[in-house]
């Protein structure tokens, strides 16, 4: 098994990266990436997903469970 990469916030993930950080699919990787809610930039033809992303996407996620109890 592949250890988990730890969160720099000046780093660039690749999508397998973000797999791992966190907890999800491919697929729902790149849905989340398709309907914005996870940013992306590429490099060449690969996307990449800046650490902000991550820490954004999380606390969206945050806000929404807050929100829906």
């Amino acid at each position: 098994m592949t250890p988990t990469p730890a969160l720099d916030p000046l780093r660039l993930y690749r999508v397998t990266d973000a797999m791992q950080l966190l907890s999800m699919s491919r697929t729902v990787i790149y849905e989340q990436l398709r309907t914005g809610r996870i940013r992306s930039v590429t490099q060449g033809r690969t996307r990449l997903i800046p650490a902000s992303a991550i820490f954004d996407y999380i606390t969206l996620l945050e806000q929404e469970a807050a929100s829906s109890q």
